[in-house]
C-alpha cells in the first residue's frame, strides 16, 4: 500500500512540474537601438511603433525594423520553431501578441522599410486610423499572413540616403524616421 501512495505521490509531482513548464510565458526583449539591427534588412532597429520581434522556442529574439521585414523573415525561415511574435501597438509602442493585434495597410503611411503596415493592440483604435486615413485597410493577425508584403519603391526613394544599401547587403547607416501620421 505505502508503495502505491508513493507512486501515486511521485506521479503527481511530475505532472505538477510539466503543468508549470507548459505554463511559461514568452516576454518580448527591449530593444538596444546601439546594438540591435534588424534580421531581414540588417538596418539598425529604433525602439519605436514600427520595431516587431519574434521569439524562437530556442529562446533566440529577432528584431525587425518593419512588419513586413519580420513576415519576410518568417517567410523563407518557415522550417524554424517561432514560440511568439511581437508587434507594437502604433500609439503607444507597447509590445502585443502579434496574434491579438489589429493591423493596418494604407500605402501613404511611412514604415521603415515602406511595407506601410502599422499595428494597433486595440480594434477600435485601429478602426478610428481607418476613418480619419482614406485609403486604409483594417486586417487582422490571419488577413496579415495571406497579405501581399511589396515595398513602395517610391517611398523608399523618397525617404532618402538614409536606407540605402551598401553593396554587400548590408545598411550603410541607420535611419531616424519621423513619424508622419502622429495623430489620428
Amino acid at each position: 500500500m505505502k508503495k502505491k501512495l508513493f507512486s501515486f505521490l511521485v506521479l503527481i509531482g511530475v505532472l505538477s512540474m510539466l503543468a508549470a513548464c507548459g505554463d511559461k510565458e514568452v516576454q518580448p526583449v527591449a530593444i538596444n537601438e546601439e546594438t540591435d539591427t534588424c534580421a531581414t534588412c540588417n538596418m539598425a532597429v529604433v525602439d519605436n511603433q514600427y520595431a516587431t520581434q519574434v521569439i524562437l522556442e530556442n529562446g533566440k529574439s529577432l528584431i525587425f525594423d518593419d512588419l513586413g521585414c519580420m513576415y519576410e523573415w518568417m517567410s523563407e525561415n518557415a522550417d524554424q520553431k517561432i514560440d511568439a511574435e511581437f508587434v507594437r501597438d502604433y500609439d503607444n509602442k507597447e509590445w502585443v501578441p502579434a496574434d491579438d493585434a489589429a493591423y493596418v495597410y494604407n500605402q501613404s503611411v511611412k514604415t521603415p522599410m515602406a511595407y506601410n503596415v502599422i499595428s494597433f493592440e486595440q480594434k477600435a483604435d485601429a478602426e478610428k486610423f481607418v476613418a480619419n486615413h482614406a485609403g486604409s485597410t483594417l486586417m487582422t493577425a490571419d488577413e496579415l499572413a495571406k497579405h501581399s508584403w511589396t515595398q513602395n519603391h517610391e517611398m523608399m526613394q523618397n525617404m532618402g540616403e538614409g536606407h540605402s544599401h551598401s553593396e554587400d547587403g548590408t545598411e550603410e547607416s541607420g535611419h531616424d524616421m519621423e513619424q508622419e501620421n502622429t495623430n489620428h
